[in-house]
């Protein structure tokens, strides 16, 4: 089981639509357990018919919190006939965290830092006034959340050219990065779904609900589709890549 597992975790598209374009299949295995289920003490490993799921590297996939694992175990129930990993997003970010973020953590936080030298909040449109106002409306809250959370005054730049951040800000608002594999590798993900440190950091304090987060990092887009038409491909693949923001939000809420 361990070996199959494996193959179908391992290397797996982040985003189907991606694959989808580019041809590659994402691997399915014919469903060969009944039931997952989840160990009775910390940390909670997942299980198969009573066997213990392995993560790609063969290391027990468990996670700190009891509801968490339990999402997970959810994810392997919800699965038919055939074994999809693209729609188990919480399993695969689990594998990566303990495959990957637990022995990488100094080098994804500063991944997320090197986000806060050209954070997308931070750079906003000269016009038109509607776009300008929608920008506003929901990226000023987060740099006051910074601002009053952490001490961090981020500066505001028109247009795209790079503008250098005060180091201060960038430092300040670094610190609270979590150090925790779990809390960081959902952070890191949300990062890099939004375009944004700084949302990621305030959805991880509470600062933004998820649906705002998202919400958020799409008003240019929702913007342009509002003056011109929906876009259904960049909708089918937002879709998709808000499954995954779900289940960062997920462990960020075991966690918090």
């Amino acid at each position: 089981m361990r070996d199959i597992l494996t193959d179908i975790f391992e290397n797996q598209p982040r985003d189907p639509i991606e694959a989808a374009r580019k041809s590659v299949r994402p691997k399915t295995l014919k469903r060969f357990y009944k039931e997952a289920s989840v160990g009775a003490a910390a940390p909670y490993a997942v299980f198969l018919d009573g066997k213990p799921v392995k993560t790609p590297r063969q290391r027990s996939l468990a996670a700190p919190a009891r509801d968490l694992a339990h999402a997970i175990a959810a994810e392997w129930n919800a699965q038919g006939d055939q074994v999809d990993p693209s729609t188990m997003p919480l399993t695969r970010l689990a594998n990566v965290v303990i495959d990957a973020v637990a022995d990488n953590a100094r080098a994804v936080a500063q991944e997320i830092e090197n986000y806060l030298g050209s954070d997308l909040v931070c750079y906003r449109a000269g016009e038109p006034a509607g776009l300008c106002a929608a920008q506003a409306r929901a990226w000023d809250p987060v740099l006051a959340f910074v601002r009053e959370k952490f001490g961090a005054r981020f500066t505001l730049a028109e247009g795209v050219m790079h503008t250098p951040q005060p180091q201060e800000a960038i430092a300040a608002a670094a610190k609270a990065i979590p150090a925790d594999p779990w809390t960081l590798a959902a952070v890191s993900t949300v990062t890099t779904l939004t375009g944004s440190a700084l949302i990621a950091l305030a959805l991880s304090h509470g600062a933004l609900s998820v649906e705002d987060a998202w919400a958020a990092a799409h008003v240019d887009e929702d913007w342009q589709m509002a003056q011109w038409g929906r876009d259904t491909l960049a909708l089918e693949r937002r879709d998709l890549r808000y499954r995954e923001m779900q289940a960062a939000a997920k462990v960020l809420a075991a966690r918090s």
